[in-house]
């Protein structure tokens, strides 16, 4: 007997078809049926609409924080007082005569000066860039912050708070920059406070410096994570930004839907020194005149409760995270009645990005949802970059799997190349980068002779005889190796196998197997592992791991994986569980905690050789018959 149909939360896609141009040797392109349409000049007249016609709404939100943490009370800046900061802040920058060869770099935290501090440079014209702050606070060498500094050459560095950036600011910043601090003080140097940039009086050429930018302007540098390279600068431009939540727009109707009705609301973490947080989401906010609920929580154990608590309060519109925060809120939601009333009551859509969601978490989200509401939430998702604004690709209807990417939004214009035995795409339009800042070489490597941008995406047809369907992920063309035996192994399709198998107990899995005879795995855990081992919370993760629950659990993982292989290059032939954190000073992890294959290769080598040649402990191997 047939199931019927399971019920969403209405949703309208805005792109649901797509024109297809064959090109010479396989090479196939694919644009939206519908153009893009016009846009603003520069992020900086959405500002000014919106403190015009909505002057009281609240902007931004964060809990008032006091030395014991975050109180219950929200402090709230409205478009008006963003304006009247951005202006002020934007005349103490023009009085520094700071330009992009003298940006601004900003060490902090989401925080409500530090979005007062980005308004005020895009609307003085001074590139502005947000550095990760774990490359302050976490990192032991400083190695990448130096390199960001000595990349930007910034004329004034901003810090939230000098007891968690002064050691970094005393290791790596000249001492001839200027400092400007929010909280606190540092020994031996001056510094400038916050409030001193936020008390300075306009000028008329506060104004005339905002309508000299325009769409070439460059707004921000954002940098990529790295993987064996350092990181390399993305010069991100007014137009770029622009055009690309105009594209969004597009692409997700909800969102002018919800601009006539006061505007989207966010309650969100994603850090602003990425795409998905920096560009994506505070762009979507200020862009459609909406509210940012500024997220103090993380998807990880000691920080997962900051984030439920401020869910069970403000109930977003739409919501955005990445899997480990997803899988978090679906084991909450089970038990906790005022999470999912609160949760549910009002989102539209769920978004994920970041890396893949494993099918269980899928299913553990929809099962709250139908249990609460009676119907499902739609979770879009899709591929983007930060050299892409980020947003890129967007789903096409609600029947969303893993992996599914859906189809370009309108204007950009997807190439799609034979490589290698897969299927690479390309991106070209308004919304993507002109190139990496002082970096001219890695400029010209990443264009192709028609000008598109190459991503190392490697992307399938969801279904061949229906091309409006769209797109689905094949992995990163970089990350695929050969077998001893000549054999390929695509790696993202075989560790999004893994992480299902293993969910909700691991958080990635980086594929091993170059020029060996066998693929292996190593997995590194998520947090509910804990769980499964049945200890006491302060029992080494190592012991967890070698633990008889967890062992136990993971060898019926590799057998079943073993029963669901095609062939070599599918067959996880040795699996390690990592006790041992992956490393944010090697590139081997992002601060929204995704892994770099490439990193952990490298510089685990000994390790890899030592799992495939039997002398590593614990090593897991599919059992015989199985």
């Amino acid at each position: 007997m047939n199931q019927p149909a399971p019920r969403y939360r209405p949703l309208t896609f805005g792109v649901t078809r797509v024109l297809v141009r064959e090109g010479a040797g396989g090479v196939r392109y694919l644009q939206a049926d519908q153009p893009l349409q016009p846009c603003a000049r520069r992020m900086t007249d959405r500002l000014v609409h919106w403190a015009e016609t909505a002057p009281q709404r609240s902007f931004m939100a964060r809990r008032v924080r006091q030395a014991a943490g975050s109180t219950g009370e929200w402090r709230h800046l409205s478009y008006r007082e963003a304006l009247e900061g951005a202006r002020a802040i934007a005349q103490a920058l023009l009085d520094r005569g700071l330009d992009a060869e003298r940006p601004v770099a900003i060490l902090s935290e989401n925080s409500l000066e530090h979005a007062l501090l980005a308004l005020g440079c895009l609307y003085a014209g001074i590139p502005f860039c947000p550095v990760s702050p774990a490359y302050s606070t976490i990192s032991q060498d400083y190695d990448k912050l130096r390199h960001v500094l000595a990349t930007l050459t910034p004329g004034l560095v901003f810090a939230s708070d000098a007891g968690r950036y002064g050691k970094a600011i005393a290791a790596a910043v000249d001492p001839a920059t200027e400092i400007v601090l929010a909280e606190g003080a540092l020994d031996g140097r001056r510094v400038t406070p916050f409030a001193e940039l936020l008390a300075t009086r306009p000028s008329p050429a506060v104004d005339a410096a905002m309508q000299a930018t325009g769409p070439e302007t460059i707004a921000k540098f954002l940098f990529t994570s790295g993987s064996t390279k350092l990181p390399k600068a993305v010069i991100n431009t007014h137009g770029m930004w622009c055009s690309n939540q105009q594209q969004m727009r597009q692409s997700m109707p909800v969102l002018a839907e919800q601009e006539a009705q006061g505007g989207p609301v966010l309650v969100d973490w994603l850090p602003w020194n990425h795409t998905f947080g920096g560009n994506h989401n505070f762009g979507l906010t200020l862009y459609n005149g909406g509210t940012l609920y500024i997220d103090d929580g993380k998807p990880v154990p000691q920080l997962m409760g900051e984030t439920l608590r401020n869910l069970r309060e403000i109930a977003p519109t739409v919501y955005f995270n990445v899997p480990t925060g997803f899988e978090a809120i679906a084991q909450a939601m089970k038990t906790d009645d005022a999470l999912r009333r609160n949760l549910l009551s009002r989102v539209r859509m769920f978004f994920y990005a970041g890396a893949a969601l494993a099918q269980p978490v899928w299913d553990a989200l929809h099962e709250c949802q139908e249990r609460e509401i009676g119907e499902r939430i739609v979770m879009g998702t899709g591929l983007g970059m930060t050299e892409s604004g980020p947003f890129g690709l967007f789903v096409t209807h609600p029947q969303v799997k893993a992996g599914y990417l859906g189809l370009p939004t309108p204007g950009l214009q997807l190439k799609l190349v034979p490589m290698e035995g897969k299927t690479e795409v390309r991106y070209r339009g308004p919304n993507i980068t002109p190139g990496y800042w002082r970096n001219d070489e890695a400029t010209r490597e990443c264009f192709d002779e028609e000008g598109f941008f190459c991503t190392g995406d490697a992307v399938l047809w969801i279904a061949e005889d229906d091309v409006h369907q769209g797109l689905k992920f094949d992995g990163r063309i970089a990350e695929d190796f050969k077998l001893a035996t000549g054999t390929f192994v695509s790696v993202g399709p075989l560790r999004a196998r893994i992480i299902a198998a293993g969910a909700p107990y691991v958080q990635d899995a980086v594929i091993t197997g170059l020029n060996r005879n066998e693929v292996g795995a190593l997995i590194f855990p998520a947090a509910a592992v804990r769980r499964l081992a049945g200890l006491p919370e302060t029992t080494a993760l190592k012991d967890v791991l070698e633990s008889a629950p967890v062992q136990a659990h993971f060898q019926n993982v590799v057998d079943d994986l073993s029963a669901g292989a095609t062939g070599s290059a599918t067959r996880v032939a040795r699996l390690h569980l990592m006790h041992e954190p992956p490393s944010i000073d090697k590139g081997e992890v992002t601060d929204k905690g995704s892994i770099n294959q490439r990193a952990v290769l490298k510089h685990r080598e000994a390790l890899v050789a030592a799992l495939h040649d039997g002398g590593l402990p614990f090593t897991l191997a599919p059992r015989q018959g199985r």
